[in-house]
This record gives structure tokens, sequence and C-alpha cells, in this order.
């Protein structure tokens, strides 16, 4: 699968910009995230619930994984994608590695947050478990725009 595939219906980074926007409607920082299954299923989708659940974990991409290895009714994500709208802090980015995501895909990159392609670039350290395959930088812009958007209404 390719990471914006046209085929009629909403692409994989589509529906974490959803998630995001959802997110931010509950007043959460807007990022989204889901899993996908090795054939393309969705496995599970969500949105950052910090405030609602009062846990700094609770990360979109936390959440999905989560949610994701208990459908699978195992400990690994093998074969599978995780997407998500903003590059993975290093909480996340560590968390896809030891679940053994095949493949970690994302939106906007995080200059200040970022665990994959800034900050520690865990996947690039030598005692790192297991690296996915990434790609950053589908629909940029729209993914970065929301939590641009969203840090200003809070600001002002």
């Amino acid at each position: 699968m390719t990471p914006d595939d046209d085929t009629g219906s909403l692409t994989p980074m589509q529906s974490a910009l959803q998630q995001a926007r959802a997110a931010a409607d509950r007043g959460e920082v807007p990022v989204g995230a889901l899993v996908l299954a090795p054939d393309g299923t969705v496995l599970a989708e969500a949105g950052n619930e910090v405030e609602a659940r009062g846990d700094a974990s609770a990360h979109a991409e936390m959440l999905v994984m989560r949610a994701a290895a208990a459908r699978l009714g195992q400990t690994r994500l093998e074969g599978c994608t995780l997407v998500a709208t903003l590059e993975p802090c290093p909480m996340c980015a560590a968390a896809a590695s030891h679940f053994r995501v095949a493949q970690v895909m994302f939106g906007a990159y995080d200059p200040k947050g970022g665990g994959i392609e800034h900050g520690p670039r865990l996947y690039e350290q030598p005692g790192c478990l297991h690296r996915p395959h990434t790609i950053g930088g589908i629909h940029e812009r729209e993914a970065a725009s929301l939590l641009r958007h969203f840090f200003q209404a809070l600001r002002s």
C-alpha cells in the first residue's frame, strides 16, 4: 500500500486527520493515528485523549497500538503500519519499536518533540530493538496547519 492510494475512500492519513480534528474539537492537541493490518484493514484509530483521561501517555499513537494489539490478541504488531498526523515523540517512537510495527508513516515533522527525524532519532541508535521503515511528510501542510491553528487559538 502506498501512503495515499486513491481508492475513492479516505486514505489512511485522511482518516488520521479526521481523528486529529475530532481531538481538537474535544480540546485535545490535534493528533490522530491509526494502525493498519498487513492487508490494509484499519485495526484501531484514535485522537489524543491526554486531557480527557488525565494521562500524559494517552497519545493517539499509544492508544491505537494498544487497541490494535488487543484486537489481534497479541503483544506485537508485526507487519502492521502506524499512521500518525505528527512525527511520533520519543515515547511513541519507542513504543512502535517495542510493538514491532513494520512501518511508521506520519504527517507533520516535529523539530521540538519528535523522536524519529528529530530529537533522539531513536531508530538510528545502536541499541534500538527494532527499526520500522519510516515515511514522513504525508499531508504535511494540512497536519501542520491543524496544529498551528490549534495553538494560535490557545494563545489568543
